[in-house]
């Protein structure tokens, strides 16, 4: 497998992963504080990573060298990921997701201005099949639902995490020193840990315990082993082997792997429709997989 397929085959999986942070994130959005739930998941996935780099031997002292660019990346994961849970605490998941489709654009923009990474005609054009095939899974395939699609406050909270998350891409490569994936993931959980304790602190501290519902503990657990530490393992891995709007591209896959994630926890099973909408996600992805410098 080519350096690049590896890229590819990373987001396929980052993509169904992150998919069920939007099904269990909405459940738990309005029952504990963002930056608090995001500080217990961040130490938990800090020290799963941590514990996996130290026991491999992937993670060395001069791995620590110039520690503020692990900062800078723990604050665009900790913006997106504080916002992204505050905008779902109004935000029905699918309209989160909708915003969630702008991340690929901005991706590429940030791409060119931080590494000059230039989008070419193939890309613009798989970037924008795939985002037709999102919105059309998105809103099932029914016309009358994109017509009456309003962007409210947590979308527009929302929109802001996406953009922090959109710059993260190109920001691994820019600032990536020769770390391992491993090893560049604990840095950069480790500082986003270190922001989120300060932001969320003050909270755990006077939460009730007791009387937290389960869904959260669950969610907390998905997040943190799931959804940050394999997730940011895998970002991490496949921002060094592809241009940052091709990782992004792979958010278009979401919306068809949150259908499912649906179907599996509440049953709700979409309309035959939609499923063109997954195709034209393949189509879009299967673009992007294919060499070409047009």
């Amino acid at each position: 497998m080519t350096r690049e397929a590896a890229g590819h085959l990373a987001m396929l999986v980052f993509s169904a992963l992150v998919a069920g942070s939007f099904a269990l994130g909405s459940k738990a959005a309005n029952l504990l504080d963002p930056a608090a739930l995001n500080a217990l998941r961040f130490t938990l996935a800090t020290v799963l990573i941590g514990v996996v780099g130290f026991a491999l031997r992937r993670i060395k002292r001069s791995d620590a060298r110039a520690p503020w660019r692990y900062f800078v990346l723990g604050a665009l994961l900790a913006t997106y990921f504080v916002l992204m849970f505050e905008g779902l605490k109004t935000a029905a998941p699918v309209s989160a997701a909708a915003v969630f489709t702008l991340t690929p654009i901005m991706a590429g923009g940030f791409g060119y201005l931080v590494m000059r990474q230039v989008m070419t005609l193939r890309m613009a054009l798989a970037l924008f099949i795939g985002a037709i095939g999102a919105l059309w899974v998105i809103f099932r395939a029914d016309l009358a639902a994109v017509l009456a699609f309003q962007v409210g406050r947590g979308e527009a909270v929302y929109f802001w995490g996406c953009v922090a998350h959109a710059l993260y891409a190109p920001m691994v490569p820019r600032l990536n020193r020769g770390e391992s994936p491993v090893a560049f993931t604990f840095g950069t959980l480790l500082a986003a840990t270190v922001i989120l304790w300060t932001l969320g602190g003050p909270e755990l501290m006077r939460a009730e315990w007791y009387a937290i519902p389960a869904v959260v503990w669950i969610t907390i657990l998905y997040t943190a082993i799931a959804a940050t530490a394999a997730t940011f393992v895998l970002l991490q891995f496949a921002s060094l082997r592809l241009p940052a709007a091709k990782v992004m591209a792979y958010t278009y896959l979401t919306p068809s792997w949150v259908i499912l994630w649906q179907i599996a926890l509440d049953g709700q099973v979409p309309p035959l429709l939609t499923l063109g909408g997954v195709g034209l996600s393949i189509l879009a992805l299967l673009l992007l997989l294919r060499r070409s410098t047009a």
